[in-house]
C-alpha cells in the first residue's frame, strides 16, 4: 500500500510507541507484506526464522521484535508485537468504511459500462469501457476493473484477505489495505470469490477466463490468458505465469509459481512450484506420464501379488 504521504521514522514509531533505530528523518513511503515489498515499504517479522528475509528485502524499514543488526540506508522500529502494531498501522492509514450505499465515495465508472440491478460498488473502485457486472455482484475497496471486463453474477471482489495470526485463545485478522485488479478483457463466471491483497494486489491478468465458483486468495497473480474451470482453488502469495490452465476441482497451495503454459488435469493437488510447459495430474500433482506409468503400474500389483 502506498501511502498518501511519505512519513518519517520518528513519527511513525511515535504513532504506534515504538523505539527505533537509524536516521529519525529516515522516510516510510509504503506498508506491505514480505512478499510483495518495494523500496520505502515498511515490512514487519516476528520470528527469527524471518529476520534475514525481511532485512534483505527491497523493504528499507523493518518493524521487528528485536534489536538486530541492519544493512545500510535502512531502519528498524523495536516492538513487543509487531502483527499487532503493523495492524495498528494499516488500519490507521486505510480504515474500515462501511458501504452505506450502492455505490460507495471516490469511485469512477465509465459512462459504457452495463450495471445490473443488485450489484454492490465500494469505495475507492474504477470500473472501465464496457465492463459488465451481473446481478448481485459486489466490488469492495479499492477494486479496478479495467476494460471489457465480464462479471457473473453474485460474485465477490475484494473481501478480505484470509490471513490470521495466531493467539493463545483465538485467531486475529491482519487487516487488508490492498486490492483486487482485474485487467482488461477478462471474464469472471458466477458466485467467483477474489479474495483483496493483504496489503499490495491481487491481480487477474489480462484475457484471463474464470469459470463459475473458482476462488483466488490474497496477493495471487494470475498471468495472461489463463483459464481456470469450475471449483479451482487457489491460495494466496501464488502465481500463475501466462497461458496457464487449470481444469475443474484443481487446488493449489500458497507461495508457489505455475510456470507458462502448464496444464493441470481436474482434481489434481499443487504442493509446490511447477517448472513450464508440462502437464500433470495427480495429489500431488506430478508429470502426467509419470503418473499414468504410475496408474498402470497398480493395476498390475494384484497379478503380481497373486504369482508371489
Amino acid at each position: 500500500m502506498r501511502l498518501k504521504q511519505p512519513i518519517t521514522l520518528k513519527e511513525l514509531a511515535k504513532l504506534i510507541g515504538c523505539s527505533f533505530k537509524g536516521n529519525e528523518n529516515h522516510l516510510i513511503t509504503g506498508l506491505n507484506e514480505i512478499h510483495r515489498v518495494e523500496e520505502g515499504d515498511l515490512v514487519f517479522v516476528d520470528h527469527p526464522k524471518y529476520y534475514d528475509k525481511a532485512l534483505n528485502s527491497a523493504a528499507t524499514t523493518i518493524l521487528i521484535d528485536k534489536v538486530v543488526e541492519f544493512p545500510e540506508g535502512k531502519a528498524i522500529l523495536i516492538s513487543e508485537h509487531p502483527f499487532d502494531d503493523y495492524n495498528k498501522l494499516t488500519k490507521h492509514f486505510a480504515p474500515f468504511r462501511p458501504i452505506a450505499k450502492a455505490i460507495g465515495d471516490n469511485t469512477e465508472i465509465h459512462d459504457s459500462a452495463v450495471i445490473y440491478p443488485n450489484v454492490t460498488i465500494g469505495n475507492d473502485v474504477k470500473i472501465g469501457a464496457n465492463v459488465v457486472l451481473y446481478p448481485g455482484v459486489v466490488l469492495m475497496d479499492r477494486t479496478i476493473v479495467e476494460d471489457n471486463v465480464v462479471i457473473g453474477p453474485n460474485s465477490v471482489i475484494g473481501h478480505s484477505a484470509f490471513y490470521y495470526k495466531k493467539k493463545e485463545e483465538s485467531y486475529e485478522r491482519m487487516h487488508s489495505c490492498g486490492g483486487v485488479l482485474i485487467k482488461k478483457n477478462a471474464e469472471l463466471g458466477a458466485s467467483c470469490t477474489i479474495d483483496a491483497g493483504v496489503s499490495h494486489w491481487t491481480i487477474i491478468g489480462e484475457g484471463s477466463k474464470l469459470d463459475n465458483q473458482v476462488h483466488i486468495g490474497h496477493d495471487t497473480v494470475i498471468g495472461k490468458n489463463c483459464l481456470l474451470a469450475a471449483n479451482v482453488g487457489i491460495a494466496g502469495c501464488t502465481e500463475l505465469k501466462d497461458n496457464v490452465v487449470f481444469w475443474g476441482q484443481v487446488g493449489c497451495t500458497s507461495d508457489v509459481v505455475i510456470g507458462e503454459n502448464v496444464v493441470v488435469m481436474a482434481q489434481s493437488g499443487i504442493s509446490k512450484s511447477l517448472p513450464a510447459n508440462k502437464t500433470y495430474f495427480g495429489s500431488p500433482a506430478k508429470d502426467v506420464r509419470l503418473m499414468y506409468r504410475e496408474m498402470a503400474a497398480l493395476r498390475k500389483l494384484p497379478e503380481i501379488l497373486e504369482n508371489l
